[in-house]
């Protein structure tokens, strides 16, 4: 991660109404400029922020071409970039770079890193199991995690390759709409690090650093009592005849 004086960093936020909107608005806004993503934060109703962290000039450029995104999918609500943000700020609000790093530690390594993700947004919660169900059923793909974001909306991540990964998002889309409301869909075939780290993953797919087990010092023999009196016995005969030799 770049350091970046506080004279010339800045905040890019750009909001959406849809977790796979948001998601595919975050990817491309860490591919067209040097930003870190921070994260997302969701407040219910649906709305979810991607927040970006870098230099002014490419956090700009990032929540410019976010925003196009987000229109694209007809998903924007909002984009802000704030300059030279005050520490005070960022220590409270879920935007320091230092959270990154935090959720990077904690987190573990994931065995379905380096595939391409799907994902897939419905309106109510029988619809998003159906669709993940004929998902897997479809194709070879891995089901990641699943995300809630509030007014119904419901989203499933798969993972595989990008033609098994286009084949599942297609039924999963029929199976969606049959049975209830498809809200939105997105298929991103190169993931970058900093999408990577900042997606939901069920804890099945985690792989934790193994730990080192503790070594212990090694315990000396206790000699039970009655076997220690045993020991002694001879040598306090030995040491009486010695007396008696002397006198």
């Amino acid at each position: 991660m770049r350091k970046i004086h506080r004279s010339d960093s800045a905040l890019g936020l750009v909001s959406t109404i849809s977790f796979p909107a948001i998601v595919g608005t975050a990817d491309m806004m860490v591919k067209s400029a040097e930003v870190t993503l921070v994260g997302y934060e969701k407040i219910g109703g649906g709305h979810c922020t991607a927040i970006v962290r870098g230099n002014i000039a490419d956090v700009r450029l990032a929540v410019e071409e976010g925003a196009k995104t987000a229109a694209q999918f007809g998903q924007l609500v909002s984009k802000l970039v704030i300059a030279r943000p005050m520490p005070n700020l960022e220590s409270v609000f879920p935007i320091g770079s230092h959270l990154v790093e935090i959720a990077q530690q904690q987190r573990g390594y994931s065995k379905l890193s380096n595939s391409s993700i799907g994902l897939l947004e419905t309106r109510g919660f029988p619809a998003l199991v159906g669709s993940a169900d004929a998902m897997l059923k479809s194709a070879n793909v891995q089901l990641a995690s699943y995300e809630k974001i509030g007014a119904g909306l419901c989203t499933v991540i798969i993972r595989g390759s990008v033609a098994n990964v286009a084949v599942a998002i297609e039924a999963g889309m029929a199976e969606a709409e049959r049975i209830g409301q498809l809200h939105a869909v997105m298929v991103i075939p190169r993931i970058l690090e900093d999408l990577e780290n900042t997606l939901p993953i069920a804890s099945i797919w985690l792989e934790k650093p193994e730990t080192l087990p503790m070594l212990m010092p090694k315990q000396k023999e206790r000699v039970a009592l009655p076997e220690l009196e045993k020991s002694i016995a001879p040598l306090k005969i030995q040491k009486e005849r010695q007396i008696d030799l002397e006198l």
